[in-house]
């Protein structure tokens, strides 16, 4: 009888360790993050320039429908230009490696052309990122 219970606690204490994960659900968690345009100049905007910047490099970044993006290569402070008729809304999704450190994720307009090349006060502007 000594010996089954010394086998049932062990079991126990295994069952027990196994169950638990060592980041105890604070881990990294990848996903992609959205970047959303508010302008005054809706559909009269062609490009827009800005930094994305993080706590760590993104993984991929896609253009919304009808847009394209060209980029530096992916670092932790990643300069971008989106090209297209710009609209309210979403521009880019950029994957990441912890969509847990949204708040940490910042970016930053540097310019904004109209759709005749010109450059535009960055008055009224503004970029979102959102899960």
């Amino acid at each position: 009888m000594k010996r089954l219970g010394r086998w049932l606690l062990v079991a126990l204490a295994l069952g027990g360790a196994g169950s638990c994960s060592s980041d105890a659900g604070t881990g990294p968690v990848a996903g992609v993050l959205t970047v959303s345009l508010t302008t005054p100049n809706t559909g009269s905007d062609g490009a827009i320039q800005f930094r994305f910047t993080g706590p760590l490099a993104p993984t991929s970044i896609t253009a919304a429908a009808g847009l394209r993006v060209f980029s530096q290569p992916l670092t932790i402070v990643t300069r971008l230009a989106v090209t297209g008729t710009l609209t309210n809304g979403a521009v880019v999704t950029i994957g990441v490696p912890d969509t847990r450190k949204l708040n940490q994720y910042v970016a930053t307009i540097e310019a904004v052309a109209g759709s005749d090349f010109q450059l535009r006060p960055l008055t009224g502007y503004s970029l979102t990122i959102s899960q």
